[in-house]
């Protein structure tokens, strides 16, 4: 198992928990309950780039492994 194939699993996990993350309400109810809701204003502006970034990781890694 390679790096590339450790880089995959990475931008497949972290697109997945940054989607569900973004498209469901479960980010907001947990924030309520710890008592931080002021910070659901913000999660846009972090979770879109982060949901960009992972989709780039994984497209990356799945175009090294089929390179090589």
């Amino acid at each position: 198992m390679g790096t590339n194939d450790q880089l995959l699993k990475v931008g497949i996990a972290g697109s997945i928990v940054t989607a569900v993350c973004c498209f469901t309400p479960l980010l907001p109810f947990l924030l309520g309950a710890i008592g931080i809701s002021w910070f659901v204003g913000y999660l846009d502006i972090i979770l879109l780039p982060l949901l960009a970034i992972f989709a780039v990781i994984t497209l990356f890694a799945y175009w090294k492994r089929r390179s090589a």
